[in-house]
């Protein structure tokens, strides 16, 4: 069975764009493939953590993942940073991937901005570690947003590089799995700007931890234009928050986004809110009632990544034994 590797950051709450972007797909992919779902705990520390914090999120992630149907004996949840090839196999890609290749990384830029100097090298190198942690287990193929997709096009070049400078076919050239943009969810109080645990405005998001009350007020007040809802997707253009809300819906309603406009094209903003906000809370709460039982049983999740640990070491240890030959390691 192909295989498939993704993760998820353990930095902050998460929010409706991580369930309906990454998490709510990866329970769709796991009767197709074989899967891998890590809490990419040493991706997190490429900006300064709390360290009590990180523990906490860690555990958060995990726990959100099962309640979200991830079946942990069918498959593999864990954190990165207890499996210590994610680190040495980085290592060895970072002598493999070339400068240029990451000064053409847009996800950097955007993220160390003005401040690229004060910048940690860890996150320069960043996708270097992404494509370690993919090619660790030859992964086969990896769910991503738009956001991702060049991430993803230099872990298969790093894998070519390796496979040509050996002259080896040993790294796999991964395949992405693209969804669709009714899932790229962006914040209530900017349609063009990505939804994020990092903005500064709690109503910018709806956390997964968020009661009803409080995701009917963030949809309530979220940011909307002066004009009818749009009655066909074409009519988007220059209506960021429009498409954002209509989206969510689709996303939630697991419907195409050209019904959502014809169900609700022409009526005001206040009546689609009330019926996005009734959808949103009917689709989360058996998700959250899960969540917050599972935050309760920490021994349980802590259980749970333990043997995820155990079982992607088992995977990890040879495929980087070999790359120790493959590279001219001495090895006793």
């Amino acid at each position: 069975m192909e295989r498939i590797f993704s993760g998820v950051q353990p930095t902050g709450n998460l929010h409706l764009g991580n369930y309906l972007g990454a998490i709510r797909n990866w329970v769709r992919l796991q009767n197709e493939y074989e899967c891998l779902f890590c809490v990419v705990d040493l991706h997190a520390v490429t900006v300064w953590q709390d360290p009590e914090e990180l523990k906490a999120s860690t555990r958060a992630v995990a726990a959100a993942m099962l309640a979200a149907g991830i079946d942990a004996k069918r498959h593999i949840i864990f954190n990165q940073s207890q499996v210590p090839g994610h680190a040495e196999l980085a290592w060895l890609f970072n002598c493999v991937a070339r400068l240029g290749w990451l000064n053409r990384m847009t996800q950097f830029k955007e993220k160390a901005g003005k401040n690229k100097e004060n910048a940690s090298v860890g996150l320069y190198a960043y996708p270097n570690l992404m494509a370690a942690d993919i090619l660790l287990y030859k992964g086969t193929h990896v769910p991503v947003g738009e956001d991702q997709k060049q991430h993803l096009e230099l872990a298969r070049d790093i894998a070519q590089k390796f496979n040509n400078d050996f002259g080896v076919d040993f790294f796999p050239v991964v395949e992405p799995l693209i969804f669709g943009a009714a899932a790229r969810v962006m914040s209530l109080r900017d349609g063009s700007s990505k939804m994020s645990k990092s903005d500064p405005s709690d109503l910018s998001r709806i956390n997964m931890t968020d009661d009803a009350d409080a995701i009917a007020k963030k949809i309530r007040k979220a940011k909307t234009d002066p004009d009818d809802l749009p009655a066909a997707p074409d009519q988007f253009d220059g209506r960021p928050e429009a498409a954002n809300l209509m989206g969510i819906y689709a996303a939630l309603a697991d419907i195409d986004i050209a019904e959502v406009c014809n169900k609700f094209g022409g009526q005001q903003f206040s009546a689609f809110k009330q019926e996005l906000a009734d959808l949103a809370v009917e689709t989360l709460a058996p998700m959250q009632d899960e969540l917050r039982r599972l935050m309760g049983d920490e021994t349980h999740v802590d259980t749970v990544i333990a043997d995820g640990v155990q079982r992607a070491r088992a995977i990890a240890e040879p495929v980087l034994a070999e790359v120790h030959d493959i590279v001219g390691f001495l090895r006793p």
